[in-house]
């Protein structure tokens, strides 16, 4: 219902299955249609999940998708041995990573039933049962087994890739992981739906630092990032820039709506001597030492507070640090000019604010940090910061 609406919002004409399922084929228009077709006409058009505004309708080409099937299998490895768990929706973009390896190859996809994410033991009974070797989940999904302790008693036990993305991986949850499963291969993938999916990757090859992020790593074949600082240059290493996104990757745009599509889709700011759209993602991001991208925050996640420019991403990051902390979101209700931290753990917290200021400069501590059962996600199972935002401007008031 909710994506009629939104179809209908659109202008696009609406064809549900079970209308349509017992028409028979036309095989004269069906071939004309193959005739006329090129690589850049439309795939789908699939909806944002609309976590920090309203969703908006991304429409991806043949050849967008097409590309990244390719280099994506390249990267982390798929192949006709591949027995994936789905866990995204259908409806998002996500689940190209498991739908389109399947058809390439003649793998394996098990659709996991949705209600199985909220009883993590009977969720790895069911990727033990089906001998699912590969996921690629939001961290949400992840951290719910392992910060309940399913991993020491009922481990995913024939697991050889496990590929997460969409969100920072708290560092302690990441390494429960790599501890529980030391023979299996883990990726980090980064990249938004308006770059059809993902655009880059981190083989995690390296034992990182108690410091430090988990990196985002390097682009996809074919797919060239462009780190750009405020003044609209290359941003120099170590610098902090926005995220800009080039290559066959970068989508058509939104359905219907050029004003949005021209704020995101824009000229490559470094060269100017013919037409190259690419994406601004609305991502910071800088270079580590080793030549890794590494996700910093949300460009609208950046604050100024107290005089102070704050990455809202890094108070996340050392509160993840904390023992105990297995989920954490910081909004900033910019009317009150206050952090406020949620989290979800066993830390109280008069204990977890007193473990930040250890970590964290004055100015950077939250105003209140709130503990919760659960964290509200999105559909696709992101964290619903918009949520948060409001509750927390609502509490102030």
């Amino acid at each position: 219902k909710k994506n009629v609406a939104l179809a209908n919002t659109l202008g696009l004409p609406v064809a549900l299955y079970d209308d349509i399922c017992d028409f028979p084929a036309r095989d004269a228009l069906l071939e004309a249609v193959r005739r006329a077709h090129i690589d850049t006409d439309p795939a789908y058009v699939v909806f944002t999940s609309g976590s920090t505004g309203v969703p908006k309708g991304v429409a991806a080409c043949h050849r967008s998708v097409i590309d990244y099937t390719e280099t994506l299998c390249r990267a982390v490895g798929f192949d006709e041995h591949t027995v994936f768990g789905n866990q995204t929706p259908l409806y998002f973009d996500a689940p190209l990573k498991e739908i389109m390896p399947t058809i390439k190859y003649g793998a394996t996809a098990y659709l996991i039933p949705k209600q199985l994410f909220m009883f993590p033991v009977k969720l790895c009974d069911y990727l033990n049962e089906h001998k699912i070797n590969t996921v690629c989940w939001v961290v949400s999904a992840l951290t719910m087994i392992s910060s309940l302790g399913v991993l020491e008693k009922n481990p995913p036990k024939y697991l050889k890739t496990v590929c997460f993305g969409s969100e920072v991986f708290p560092k302690n949850q990441y390494e429960m992981w790599r501890n529980a499963l030391p023979k299996a291969k883990f990726f980090n993938l980064y990249g938004p739906t308006e770059a059809t999916g993902m655009s880059c990757y981190w083989a995690a090859e390296r034992v990182l630092e108690a410091d430090e992020p988990i990196p985002v790593g390097r682009p996809f074949d074919n797919t060239r990032i462009l780190l750009i600082n405020e003044q609209g240059k290359r941003a120099e290493q170590g610098e902090v820039g926005e995220i800009y996104i080039s290559g066959t990757c970068v989508t058509l745009g939104y359905y219907n709506n050029p004003e949005k599509t021209a704020e995101a889709f824009v000229q490559n700011p470094l060269q100017s001597a013919y037409p190259e759209i690419v994406y601004r993602t609305g991502d910071l991001g800088r270079y580590n030492d080793h030549g890794e991208l590494v996700f910093v925050s949300r460009k609208d996640s950046q604050i100024k507070h107290m005089g102070h420019r704050i990455e809202l991403g890094e108070i996340e990051a050392a509160a993840a640090t904390v023992q105990g902390v297995h989920r954490v979101c910081c909004v900033y209700p910019a009317e009150h000019k206050k952090i406020v931290m949620y989290y979800v753990g066993d830390v109280e917290p008069a204990a977890l604010s007193k473990e930040l200021r250890l970590l964290l400069p004055r100015y950077m501590l939250p105003a209140a940090a709130h503990k919760l059962d659960t964290m509200p996600l999105t559909d696709n199972g992101k964290l619903n910061r918009r949520l948060l935002l409001e509750q927390a401007t609502q509490n102030d008031q």
